[in-house]
Order: structure tokens, then sequence, then C-alpha cells
């Protein structure tokens, strides 16, 4: 008797993680589309605006200086 109920346990709680995963709850449309509409413009120019307060660096980037060596290694004729 203790395996069935074990069994219909592990049975129940397996079909409700698949259901989750499925998406089986309400559906929401139509509730916030004005709203979701004006957001990404506002969030399009804050974008731009981060991007054009990012100095210019004088110099370029390298992100292997650390692992080069500071002057070429001289051939041995």
């Amino acid at each position: 008797m203790k395996i069935l109920v074990v069994a219909a346990a592990v049975l129940a709680l397996s079909v409700v993680s698949a259901q989750a995963q499925m998406g089986g709850g309400r559906r929401h449309s139509g509730v916030g589309g004005q709203k979701a509409d004006r957001a990404p413009k506002a969030d399009e120019r804050a974008y731009k605006a981060a991007l054009d307060r990012i100095p210019v660096p004088k110099e370029k980037y390298d992100p292997w200086v650390g692992a080069r060596l500071s002057e070429p290694a001289k051939k041995p004729k």
C-alpha cells in the first residue's frame, strides 16, 4: 500500500512540473499594451545617452598586453 501511495505522489509531482514548464496558467493579454509600446522608446533613448557619456579612449585597448613580451626576442643568426 505504501508503494502505491509513493508512486502516486511521484506521478503527481512529475505532472505538476511538466504543466509548469508548458505554461498551463492563464494568459495575460491586452492589459498593458499601450504602456509596453512606450517603454522601448524611452529605454532606447536612455541607452544611446549612456553610450554618449562613455569617454573615447586615447589609445586602443589591448587585452593581451600582459601576455606578450614587451620587446620582441631577437633571433640568433
